[in-house]
């Protein structure tokens, strides 16, 4: 990563945290009204604001962050990585406060200097699923989404997008 790119990233989540308070109260009157266009609509922003951002530009998600691993993923990566999954267990994570498998290290030990995954076909389904603005019941998931605004350009942009769309609301 470049400076630049480390200064971009900062004033991301700079700008993030700025507006959080605004973006809080937002997501606040999504959840208690949970309008039934939400999640087409901030599945059509995913696809718009994934047509101008490259996951492999940035990769913040997989340097700043860990995500949860279960049992599946544990299997699934040991197997990819043709070891014991108590081998994976031991080399590559811990239970974190919360009683959850976690990465031990940031950024994620898969990672290449690339950005690319070494192990993306066998990846955690925390990682397949970021950063999770396609899912359904969005309105569920606006805590997290909050704190992604930070992490993840594509969320940033999409959030902000949608209070510009308030109105469809």
């Amino acid at each position: 990563m470049s400076i630049l790119d480390k200064i971009a990233l900062d004033e991301l989540k700079n700008r993030a945290q700025d507006i959080k308070p605004e973006t809080k109260a937002f997501f606040s009157k999504l959840k208690s009204r949970k309008p039934k266009n939400l999640d087409k609509i901030i599945q059509d922003l995913h696809y718009e604001v994934f047509e101008e951002i490259d996951c492999l530009d940035c990769a913040n998600c997989c340097k700043s962050i860990c995500p949860t691993l279960y049992d599946k993923d544990v299997d699934r990566l040991a197997k990819f990585f043709k070891i014991k999954p108590s081998q994976f267990v031991d080399e590559y994570l811990y239970i974190d406060e919360e009683g959850d498998y976690v990465f031990r290290d940031t950024p994620c030990p898969f990672l290449l200097s690339d950005n690319y995954c070494m192990a993306y076909e066998s990846r955690p389904k925390a990682c397949r699923e970021y950063p999770h603005l396609d899912r359904k019941r969005f309105y569920q998931i606006l805590n997290l989404t909050l704190k992604n605004t930070e992490v993840c350009p594509a969320v940033y942009d999409a959030v902000e997008k949608l209070k510009e769309r308030k109105d469809e609301l």
